[in-house]
């Protein structure tokens, strides 16, 4: 007996959900980014108004003075939706695990001179506080703001700012030998220093920012734009040309965050700019008004970390912003 087996082919009634074929305007198969993304953002019948704006809805576009025709543009360019944000982060943490090992194991940081030693540990571990306000700040993002392509990507940058701000506390443990004497000293010197207290206060001004566009310039663009190529590019390669790689091993994660990072903010600014003039107006505003007062706040860490040099370095630090923020067409 011969028995023959045939295939059969049934046509989907469509590829994909019906919000992401509007966006996209087609049914062809989309992106798993794209999939769980579209058509996320609450926009209709709301349990209650927020008690701290009665005049609000619980999502609300009139957050920020930025309006956008579909808040769905603001794509993020690394296709992050939640697992393979997780993915990506699980390989850079085990990246990073093995680099803190291999700085315990052939104990490295034993070998930093004194004074290299006392600089990263005054530049550095206080940072750990700036990173937990960062936290706070995108976590704002994602409570005010509307589109789930941009709230769901500060609520990820909001958890990376704890994972930075672990890996810091980590080497402050590893600088005092397993003990929290660094980290005491460090807290102190954000809490008393004169030299942090601008850095204290900019972080203070930013968590009581209501416009939360203006606060992921402020914050994700400005001041991580500045702060970022002035401690682990500059100084990491200050660290470096003395011989000392155990500093840009054990701060190789920021350093590569920071890279994807600026292109997601940039992204984000670029298509925010060209939406309309009064958005490119109103982004130029925010950078030349908060720009100066970060400058103004890293100029003294910048000198006990650089001396006589650190009007250079951040002038460097000014010039990639420059270049970045002409990119993104402002």
């Amino acid at each position: 007996m011969q028995v023959d087996i045939k295939s059969l082919n049934i046509k989907p009634l469509r590829h994909t959900f019906d919000a992401v074929a509007r966006f996209t305007g087609t049914d062809k198969p989309a992106s798993r980014y794209l999939e769980a993304t579209i058509g996320l953002q609450p926009e209709t019948n709301f349990h209650y108004q927020p008690l701290w704006s009665k005049d609000r809805a619980i999502f609300d576009k009139r957050n920020t003075a930025i309006e956008m025709a579909d808040w769905y543009r603001l794509l993020d360019p690394r296709q992050y939706y939640y697992g393979a944000w997780t993915i990506t982060r699980s390989k850079q943490q085990d990246a990073a695990e093995r680099n803190f090992a291999f700085v315990e194991k052939r104990q490295m940081l034993a070998t930093i001179p004194a004074g290299l030693r006392a600089q990263i540990e005054y530049l550095l571990l206080p940072l750990r506080h700036l990173e937990y306000a960062a936290n706070l700040n995108n976590c704002a993002m994602s409570a005010k703001g509307y589109g789930v392509s941009v709230t769901q990507a500060t609520m990820m940058c909001a958890m990376d700012r704890l994972g930075i701000a672990q890996y810091i506390t980590r080497i402050g443990l590893m600088l005092a030998d397993g003990t929290d004497t660094a980290l005491k000293t460090a807290k102190a010197a954000w809490q008393n220093d004169p030299a942090w207290q601008g850095m204290r206060a900019l972080a203070e001004n930013m968590l009581v920012t209501e416009d939360w566009f203006e606060l992921f310039v402020t914050q994700n663009v400005v001041l991580d734009g500045l702060l970022y190529p002035l401690v682990y590019q500059s100084f990491g390669n200050l660290a470096s040309a003395s011989g000392q790689t155990s500093f840009a091993m054990l701060t190789e994660f920021m350093s590569e965050w920071f890279d994807e990072h600026a292109r997601w903010t940039g992204a984000v600014l670029k298509i925010a700019a060209a939406e309309s003039p009064a958005n490119k107006e109103q982004l130029a505003q925010w950078v030349g008004k908060w720009q100066p007062q970060v400058l103004q706040a890293l100029q003294p860490v910048a000198a006990a970390a650089f001396g006589t040099q650190a009007g250079t370095e951040l002038d460097a630090c000014a010039g990639q912003l420059a270049e970045r923020l002409a990119k993104s067409g402002l």
